[in-house]
């Protein structure tokens, strides 16, 4: 399990975000099954970073599902620097279960964590925001909590002309250079609130990305 005391990893020394993406595994099928899997975006006049962030995707490597959901806001006085809060909801699961399955049928685990989020934007389109201080579990549906919990680091560019934060996450463990598309799903992230059920939608288009890219876990 991706979250049970995981050996670090971690890169040492600063990395230029370009090289982040050529250490990513090319796979325009990857980014196109996690685009399919999120909500529409929602268009948020002379605003392109608060609101609230989704992701969705599957990880073969460790049979592991993930949600993410970044809730973003710019620091009063200073709109360069953000925060905010992370959850992190995470299920055992093969290639099809995009759905958590019920507890009876399945061996594994599934659970939510949460943390403070910090960041800062640059050029209103690169972003870096990730964990800050303890995490702290939501909720165990399956199984027990994690023991331990790597904080999720992203970084990455907003795309405006598709509202999309493409991002690699870095998290000091098992995570490094993993990209991970969010949408933004809210404009006013004024609630906090974990969805009670995962509803996959396709976007409109599947917009291409330059030679591409996909998971390296």
């Amino acid at each position: 399990m991706r979250r049970w005391r995981r050996r670090a990893a971690w890169l040492g020394g600063a990395v230029a975000f370009v090289g982040l993406w050529l250490l990513a595994s090319p796979s325009n099928a990857t980014i196109a099954e996690q685009r399919a899997r999120l909500p529409p975006a929602a268009e948020c006049a002379g605003e392109n970073v608060a609101g609230i962030w989704r992701s969705h995707q599957f990880v073969p490597r460790f049979s592991e599902w993930g949600i993410f959901t970044l809730t973003i806001r710019r620091v009063e006085g200073n709109p360069t620097q953000l925060t905010g809060r992370i959850l992190s909801r995470g299920w055992d699961g093969g290639p099809n279960d995009a759905e958590p399955p019920p507890c009876s049928q399945q061996q594994g685990w599934d659970w939510t964590v949460e943390m403070d989020g910090r960041g800062s934007i640059q050029n209103e389109t690169h972003i870096r925001f990730g964990g800050v201080g303890q995490w702290r579990l939501v909720n165990a549906r399956c199984g027990r909590g994690p023991y331990g919990y790597n904080l999720d680091q992203f970084e990455g560019d907003i795309d405006p002309s598709i509202l999309e934060f493409q991002s690699v996450n870095n998290d000091g463990g098992r995570y490094v250079n993993v990209p991970t598309v969010f949408r933004r799903i809210s404009c006013a992230p004024t609630e906090y609130a974990e969805s009670p059920s995962v509803q996959p939608r396709p976007p409109a288009f599947y917009p291409d990305l330059p030679g591409g890219w996909g998971c390296s876990r």
